[in-house]
């Protein structure tokens, strides 16, 4: 028997508790929100995919497997960054390579980010071009490799590695602006 707070809200779930549902959803939403809003710039997508994600949770709650703490954590993020990606996928924004202005030897390492504010840091992520934003987030904080994002969204790893690094350098312009304006 294990006192994770998940394991019994599933256990609910599964047994007709329907205001276990509720805690689920209380419980999680904020953090799904902020995963989906890495990828999402609009509000109302991520409105879309939260609702899609979450109906495919609550179907899907019978096959999930528990093992341990942050077990369910971990299973509906991977099925809300799924739904994401198929949202992404549905409009093409993935497949439109833009072009921003910038220098290719912009960044030669990771920009320092500890001066930044997490909101302001995670604003600037959100307001990459689409293809930049997809590849850094999944690269970044899904941890994939540029052969499984190019896998993912039907793309070449060239474009996934490129994509990724005209997104760092981006980003590490805009943190030099926001210093030059803040610090």
């Amino acid at each position: 028997m294990t006192n994770d707070r998940d394991y019994h809200i599933v256990q609910s779930i599964r047994n007709g508790d329907r205001s276990a549902m509720a805690d689920l959803y209380h419980r999680h939403i904020g953090y799904l929100a902020a995963v989906c809003s890495r990828y999402l710039s609009s509000d109302e997508d991520v409105k879309d995919v939260l609702q899609t994600s979450f109906l495919k949770i609550l179907s899907s709650l019978d096959r999930f497997d528990y093992r341990g703490q942050g077990s369910l954590r971990a299973w509906m993020t991977r099925i809300t960054v799924n739904e994401t990606l198929k949202s992404l996928r549905g409009s093409d924004r993935t497949r439109r390579l833009q072009d921003a202005c910038i220098r290719e030897d912009a960044v030669d390492g990771e920009p320092d980010t500890e001066d930044i504010p997490q909101d302001v840091l995670h604003k600037m992520i959100r307001e990459l071009p689409d293809g930049y934003r997809t590849v850094f987030n999944l690269y970044v904080f899904e941890e994939k490799s540029h052969r499984e994002i190019a896998s993912m969204l039907g793309i070449s790893e060239g474009t996934s590695a490129s994509q990724f690094h005209r997104a760092k350098a981006l980003l590490a312009s805009r943190i030099r602006k926001w210093r030059e304006q803040n610090l």
